[in-house]
C-alpha cells in the first residue's frame, strides 16, 4: 500500500509517525508542505485539515498520528497484545 505523509520540520507528531513507519520497515513519500504551497493546498483538499501530519495510506486519509487506526489499516496490530496471546 502506498504510504504518503505530509510534514513540516518542526512536528513531532509528524517524526513520531516517521519513526513509526521506519520501525516497520514501511517506505513512505514525506512531503513538506511548510516548502511546498501547492502540496499544502492538496493536504487541506483531501482532508479538511490545515494541521500536519496528513497520512494517506492507499486511499485512506488520516489527520493526526493515529496509531491504533495506522496499525488497523495496514494489519499491524499491537505487537505487545500479539506477545501476550
Amino acid at each position: 500500500m502506498k504510504i504518503k505523509i505530509y510534514t513540516t520540520p518542526v512536528c513531532p507528531w509528524c517524526q513520531m509517525a516517521k519513526d513509526f513507519f521506519k520501525e516497520h520497515q514501511l517506505e513512505f513519500e514525506e512531503i513538506d508542505v511548510s516548502q511546498n504551497l501547492e502540496a499544502a493546498r492538496e493536504m487541506i483538499q483531501k482532508s479538511g485539515q490545515t494541521g500536519v501530519p496528513v497520512i494517506e495510506i492507499g486511499d485512506k486519509v488520516i489527520s493526526g498520528f493515529n496509531r491504533p487506526l495506522i496499525e488497523e489499516i495496514l494489519g499491524l496490530g499491537n505487537e505487545q497484545e500479539k506477545q501476550q496471546k
